[in-house]
């Protein structure tokens, strides 16, 4: 399997404008089940060559080029290959991957829409993917140079993620509102909204690259900055946030509990 992956990722090195391809997700982290798919960060600088790109996945496979896909997942294609099973391309523009770096250095980040990620695409991802994958084709040697200086968590980003625990609190405060009126929706919406952000402070706070928000709460409940509790806590606001004023009033001073609790969790880490 892996000298299947490995050929792949070969001739994608060779299509003009690709920089290199890295193997990231749980493959890469060996935390992979037998049906996992295997993801291949394709990264590209200036114009790619879409018509060698389509060539090189065959014929019937969609490509969709940078854009293609949304504004942070920008493209790439889904593949079915024999001896491997599910193979996705995923497009990374390696300059846009500097510029987020270079922000991440300063402290800045950003959250934006994007399909598949319901808590938003959080931009230290995209350094976080180089770091934490495997590289696997890299003729010029930039993607294993950047994976070098990636592995090391700025400690400005830190203080803006764990910083940015800030908005669970004035998530909820809206939440007590759309309670009172049984919003169930706008409740369930800010419930998720607020557990994600804590999430993410917990994963900065142990200076740890979170990519996504899957299997995130998972890990978080494990990190040493976590509050006693914190993932069955989580788990319980969200599975059932309840059905009317009563119910829902309730499930989000439970949440308060859990956001001062992890803040003060997080000041003393």
């Amino acid at each position: 399997m892996r000298t299947i992956i490995e050929t792949m990722a070969g001739r994608l090195a060779g299509v003009p404008g690709v920089v290199g391809v890295l193997l990231g997700g749980s493959r890469a982290r060996g935390e992979h089940r037998p049906e996992s798919d295997w993801d291949l960060g394709v990264y590209y600088r200036g114009a790619l060559d879409l018509d060698a790109l389509r060539e090189s996945a065959g014929p019937g496979v969609e490509v969709a080029g940078p854009g293609g896909w949304g504004p942070w997942v920008n493209g790439g294609a889904w593949l079915t290959v024999d001896g491997l099973g599910q193979v996705d391309w995923i497009l990374r523009d390696l300059d846009r991957v500097d510029r987020v770096w270079a922000d991440c250095r300063e402290g800045r980040y950003e959250v934006g829409t994007q399909a598949g990620h319901p808590l938003g695409f959080w931009s230290p991802c995209y350094p976080g993917e180089l770091a934490l994958g495997r590289v696997l084709a890299d003729p010029t040697g930039e993607l294993a140079a950047r994976q070098g200086e990636f592995a090391h968590y700025p400690e400005p980003l830190r203080d803006a993620l764990t910083g940015g625990s800030w908005e669970a609190g004035f998530l909820l405060a809206g939440a007590a509102k759309g309670a009172a009126r049984g919003d169930t929706l706008y409740v369930s919406l800010c419930l998720a909204r607020a557990v994600g952000v804590l999430v993410q402070a917990l994963f900065a706070a142990d200076r740890r690259w979170c990519l996504n928000e899957k299997g995130a709460l998972a890990v978080a409940e494990t990190l040493p900055g976590a509050p006693a509790g914190f993932g069955p806590r989580a788990r319980a606001l969200l599975a059932a946030p309840g059905d009317g004023p009563a119910a829902l009033t309730a499930t989000v001073a439970a949440a308060r509990a859990l956001v001062e609790d992890t803040e003060a969790a997080l000041k003393a880490s």
